[in-house]
């Protein structure tokens, strides 16, 4: 799993029925104690037990679609959705701040005058790149579980994924 992918995902191709499918892997998570299951139709959200989770556990979720005689499972990891909405809104403020301060400083420096302003861009990128670090810090943080769930699912499907 590369560390420079922020959110690791996979395609699998399954043979069979999307509803036995979808069922098989939900049994094999309740039967661990270590992980809960949530099912919607076409979706299963498997994460690791609240007892063992901490602020960066991840998460696995997994999307079927049948096509003809296939099934389709598409695997997306990563933090919990609200930790991933707040990195999301991060670097959406901190680019929408850059542009703005941007465009500001840049027309006060053509109209030849004082430009200081521009001085926050360089934060802001420190910033970012802070961001960044700190959500790969805690997907380091986060990987073993990571691991163990992906090798649940390998486990339960009987086939080896790459991501």
């Amino acid at each position: 799993m590369s560390s420079f992918r922020v959110r690791p995902r996979f395609k699998h191709l399954l043979k069979g029925d999307q509803a036995k499918i979808e069922e098989k892997i939900h049994e094999a998570v309740s039967d661990k104690a270590e992980f809960i299951a949530t099912r919607l139709s076409g979706h299963l959200y498997i994460k690791i037990h609240p007892d063992e989770q901490h602020f960066w556990s991840p998460q696995l979720d997994l999307t079927f679609e049948q096509d003809e005689e296939n099934v389709i499972v598409r695997g997306l990891y990563g933090p919990k959705p609200t930790l991933w909405a707040i990195f999301f809104f991060g670097y959406v403020v901190l680019g929408i701040s850059t542009t703005f301060i941007g465009m500001w400083g840049l027309t006060r420096w053509s109209l030849g005058m004082s430009s200081m302003i521009l001085w926050a861009i360089p934060v802001f990128v420190v910033l970012a790149a802070i961001l960044y670090f700190s959500a790969q810090t805690g997907q380091k943080l986060g990987a073993q579980q990571m691991f163990d769930i992906h090798h649940l699912y390998e486990e339960t499907t009987g086939d080896k994924i790459e991501i």
